[in-house]
């Protein structure tokens, strides 16, 4: 008694989950499996029928599950990414509606073929056309996220997954009873008048009150969770269910947030927190006996997995003819459009947990358990499959060409009138004397060439009375170190325009200088007073990445700018991020008249044919450059990426590497190759990256 009495604690049950999410997906992982297959299994081992320690019944695990329920369809909204999705809204639209309603006809097939009655076959077919974006990190790594297809996919998204939540509200308001054309229309008419509130007006208020709560992140982040929340009970209100509130509230906010901070703390406790305790609680609700069961008559299971697989196939192959894609296009379409997670598991949970005056539910045990077989077999498969196919995929030459990053330096005629607008501008903030040197050399030598100006800024940390002795003092200071700065800058014969300001917080401070004077692009340094951990993840560094409006130079120099003969780009993939590092050390080289390579490492087992269509590829973009530098192309095959660039670098001045981050507990890091070589490269370094990279 004494046990379960303590495991109906609702601290106990927390402690619980959050014991499983902290160790249970980094062992699956490790496994090649992906977590959330962990949390579904401890969700049985730890259920009804396994250790018994979870009640699925406990108002605790109930309350967790539908917030994590209601994030991860809040989350699904702001991946989509809307900016993508404009450049290409017709094509976008045509693939979803293919990849919507080819499923959706194959889903109502199979309902049918197993004696399901309408309304429950419509809902199968809608639980087949949505799909998650699971392997979108994929094609973002191997740098192919603007080519077309992949584009046209990810809008795509709006749609099947828009649809197939519209589906579930009309298929859950049937099967609660008294159902008549009267009542399907005044639903129909209320989510219409509903989903435009939600997109417009929440979008509306979100850039208001963004704009007048300034760099309030704490209450932007709540507004975004009371927007979320909102949205949901909105939902409930006239009759829908509210993961379609979490769905629209997710696409009405996506453009408030952008890129900012505020967007990277909401998804993260999202995905560390709530969304994992949904997937426990799945398992949860998992009957083993009677999911043995559907497994031994596996028929219908397989049936709903060869329906989507092959239905996928389908809507992407008339996607091929109608827009003229190529194998390995019409491949990654397929593949991105597989996995079913998101979307489907949440309204495959709703359908099964609505039930009528009869005591029916929407479908059936032994469909919930095919749904969950089928999010098994399309997470693993789906990125297995893009990132077999996706390396084969080439970016229009034109998305380098139109890129800021790819632009700045080069100087073409059409841009002459905007070059004597605004002339090429860097902004160096310094604060400490023992680097400064060697900044402003490498900002004036980048400016020398573009025939710009420099800005070295000092930051003077604000007091309330502005007559402190100690604020007059750390003027004076910064006085100073502006004159050596203009002292150094002369040498170089660019123009110079020292700023001083005062500011509470020294990141922003840098940020909003760099907008008022339009810089084209900034020069920071790691302090050579601090560790080096300290100088990578440093707070002022991850904020004036996320806030810059231009591109970002993070430099640790060994010596002076001007002796750098030989420059190493390590390049993995063909982003625009990698395209602006190569540009960078071709300005730098065409100063010093010395020679860039780029190094690509593939692992050992990359066909080699994928490897010359690689470094052909970008052979095509450094011959493009009007710069006349001496540029070559190194390959080499070896599976520790950061030790044989460590390795190779030994004989540099200087390796230019471009900023790769994920997400942390505190917020931006850089990835772990990168944190690698800066911890052991012994030459100097350029970390370099774009506005919201």
């Amino acid at each position: 008694m004494a046990l379960n009495s303590l495991t109906e604690s609702p601290i106990v049950a927390f402690t619980i989950l959050l014991t499983v999410i902290f160790t249970v997906p980094p062992i699956f992982e490790r496994l090649r499996l992906p977590g959330l297959v962990g949390l579904l299994v401890a969700g049985i081992l730890l259920g009804q029928n396994g250790l018994k320690l979870l009640n699925p019944d406990s108002e605790t695990i109930n309350l967790l599950s539908d917030i994590g329920k209601l994030y991860l369809m809040f989350v699904a909204g702001l991946e989509i990414d809307l900016e993508q999705f404009r450049k290409t809204r017709n094509r976008s639209m045509g693939f979803g509606t293919l990849t919507f309603l080819v499923p959706m006809i194959a889903g109502i097939a199979t309902g049918r073929l197993f004696n399901f009655g309408w309304n429950s076959s419509v809902l199968i077919g809608s639980l087949l056309a949505s799909h998650t974006l699971l392997a979108y990190p994929i094609v973002s790594r191997l740098g192919v996220v603007g080519n077309e297809a992949v584009t046209v996919t990810i809008g795509a998204t709006i749609f099947t997954d828009t649809g197939a939540l519209l589906v579930l509200a009309i298929c859950v308001g049937i099967h609660g009873g008294e159902f008549s054309a009267m009542s399907l229309a005044i639903l129909l008419g209320g989510l219409a008048i509903y989903t435009a509130v939600v997109l417009f007006g929440f979008d509306w208020a979100g850039k208001e009150f963004f704009r007048r709560s300034g760099d309030e992140q704490s209450n932007q982040f709540l507004f975004i969770l009371l927007a979320l929340f909102l949205a949901s009970v909105g939902a409930q209100v006239i009759g829908v269910e509210k993961i379609v509130g979490a769905f629209l509230a997710g696409l009405a906010v996506n453009d408030v947030l952008g890129r900012s901070p505020v967007r990277e703390k909401i998804e993260f406790i999202g995905s560390v927190l709530f969304i994992p305790c949904f997937f426990v609680d799945m398992g949860l609700l998992i009957n083993i006996p009677a999911f043995i069961k559907t497994l031994s008559s596996i028929w219908l299971t397989l049936v709903i997995v060869v329906a989507l697989i092959g239905s996928k196939f389908i809507a992407a192959f008339l996607a091929k003819l109608l827009y003229r894609y190529n194998t390995a296009e019409l491949l990654t379409m397929w593949s991105l459009s597989l996995p079913q997670v998101a979307a489907t598991l949440a309204a495959a949970l709703v359908a099964y947990q609505t039930v009528n005056p009869a005591g029916e539910r929407l479908i059936s045990e032994g469909v919930l358990n095919s749904v969950i077989v089928l999010m098994l077999v399309t997470a693993i498969l789906g990125p297995v499959i893009t990132s077999r196919f996706a390396s084969s995929l080439q970016l229009a030459q034109s998305d380098f060409e139109t890129d800021s990053l790819t632009t700045w330096w080069q100087g073409n005629e059409d841009q002459e009138v905007e070059k004597n607008q605004y002339p090429f501008t860097v902004l160096v903030p310094i604060y400490n004397p023992q680097t400064q040197r060697y900044l402003i050399e490498m900002a004036a030598l980048l400016a020398s060439h573009e025939s710009g100006k420099i800005v070295p800024l000092a930051i003077t940390r604000a007091h309330i009375q502005m007559d402190d002795p100690q604020l007059v003092t750390a003027l004076a200071q910064s006085r100073e170190r502006l004159n050596l700065a203009k002292e150094i800058s002369q040498e170089f014969e660019v123009e110079v325009l020292p700023a001083i300001r005062i500011d509470d917080d020294a990141a922003l401070g840098i940020s909003r200088t760099s907008r008022e004077q339009n810089a084209s692009l900034v020069v920071m340094g790691w302090s050579q007073t601090t560790g080096l951990r300290a100088r990578l993840f440093g707070s002022v560094i991850d904020s004036v990445f996320w806030s810059s409006h231009c591109p970002v130079a993070v430099t640790r120099l060994l010596s002076s700018p001007k002796t750098i003969q030989r420059i190493l780009v390590p390049v993995g993939d063909l982003t625009r991020q990698t395209i602006g590092a190569l540009r960078f050390a071709q300005i730098l080289a065409d100063v010093n008249q010395a020679e860039v390579v780029l190094l690509h490492v593939s692992e050992r087992k990359t066909p080699p044919n994928r490897v010359e269509n690689f470094v052909s590829q970008l052979s095509d973009i450094t011959s493009k450059s009007q710069l006349q530098v001496n540029t070559n192309i190194q390959t080499i095959r070896g599976d520790d990426i950061a030790r044989t660039i460590i390795r190779e670098a030994q004989s540099f001045d200087l390796a230019v590497l471009r900023s790769v981050r994920y997400r942390t507990a505190g917020g931006l890091a850089v990835s772990e190759v990168t944190t690698q070589l800066i911890r052991e490269l012994k030459c100097s370094i350029v970390l370099l990256g774009e506005p919201h990279s």
